[in-house]
């Protein structure tokens, strides 16, 4: 039976901790103009993400592909759902042109989930990944996938073009997967990011698995160290830990605000219990500051 969660219960009054700090540095507009010149879309702008005057201002983005069109409906996500476009043919080269002219040593590559194709987009992040590879040969690529429906066929197809940093997020534990995640399943999710690990290792290659939850949906703590512990089980070693915001009215509503303190204390609990690399914070998204570990380099 799905969960629900009572409307009633959302805070709406954020606490001070939860502060967004406007752009003022110059090239968080250069960053904006380039994006636009190159009729790009990026999950900072379409998901809403609070980061995106840092980042851009830092000339960092993390792109999104394969249209601004989702064919899910996720109940916390601020991505439009609506039938998407046809993929264009172009867009692998737009965004190795943007990653050469940004200078970016690390990029993060997303897309919106399309069910409507057999491959999920899969071949569409391979190619972008190879042409940002051929522009910048000594980028590190992360990619933050959606599950392709557990196709194994589809994965392999990007993990064969060997991306450093295999990104699927679990968004939630595993009780809330139903009602947080449009067709989503939680140990779908599992599955694809162990299969991810194998298949870079059975193409010989490295690749580091990274996923992340979103806090203040109602989920308990013994439910969000379950997730955690299922991760680690399935050979995640990166773990970001974030507040859910409410992007409008018509989302979920969120039902209790984390205390930083609260947050550097799963820091410390996730790391003891053995990943290698963790952010955790109220302001922590998937991609934020996501230059800033190197898993990809201290694979075993």
């Amino acid at each position: 039976m799905t969960p629900k969660i009572d409307p009633a219960l959302h805070r709406d009054k954020k606490p001070d901790w939860i502060r967004v700090t406007l752009p003022r540095d110059p090239k968080f507009w250069s960053t904006k103009g380039l994006i636009t010149d190159l009729k790009l879309h990026t999950v900072c702008e379409e998901a809403q993400c609070p980061n995106r005057w840092e980042c851009w201002s830092q000339g960092s983005a993390t792109f999104m592909i394969a249209g601004d069109r989702c064919t899910r409906a996720c109940g916390f996500c601020a991505v439009k759902t609506a039938k998407p476009f046809a993929l264009e043919a172009d867009e692998p080269q737009r965004v190795a042109e943007a990653t050469k002219r940004m200078g970016l040593n690390h990029i993060v590559i997303t897309a919106v989930a399309r069910d409507d194709m057999k491959d999920g987009g899969a071949d569409h992040f391979a190619r972008t990944i190879e042409a940002v590879r051929e522009a910048v040969p000594t980028i590190t690529i992360e990619i933050l996938v959606p599950d392709f429906n557990g196709k194994d066929d589809a994965l392999e197809v990007v993990m064969k073009a060997k991306p450093h940093i295999f990104n699927h997020n679990l968004e939630t534990v595993e009780r809330l997967t139903p009602l947080v995640r449009s067709r989503a399943m939680y140990h779908r999710s599992l599955h694809v990011l162990k299969r991810a690990k194998a298949m870079a290792a059975e193409l010989g290659s490295k690749c580091a698995t990274k996923s992340g939850l979103m806090l203040g949906l109602g989920e308990t703590e013994t439910e969000l160290f379950q997730a955690m512990d299922d991760l680690l089980e399935h050979d995640v070693t990166v773990l970001t830990l974030g507040q859910y915001l409410r992007p409008s009215a018509q989302h979920l509503p969120v039902i209790e605000y984390i205390h930083p303190d609260t947050f550097e204390n799963y820091k410390q609990i996730a790391l003891k219990k053995g990943f290698r690399h963790v952010a955790s914070a109220p302001l922590v998204r998937s991609s934020y500051h996501a230059s800033d570990f190197k898993p990809e380099l201290d694979l075993e």
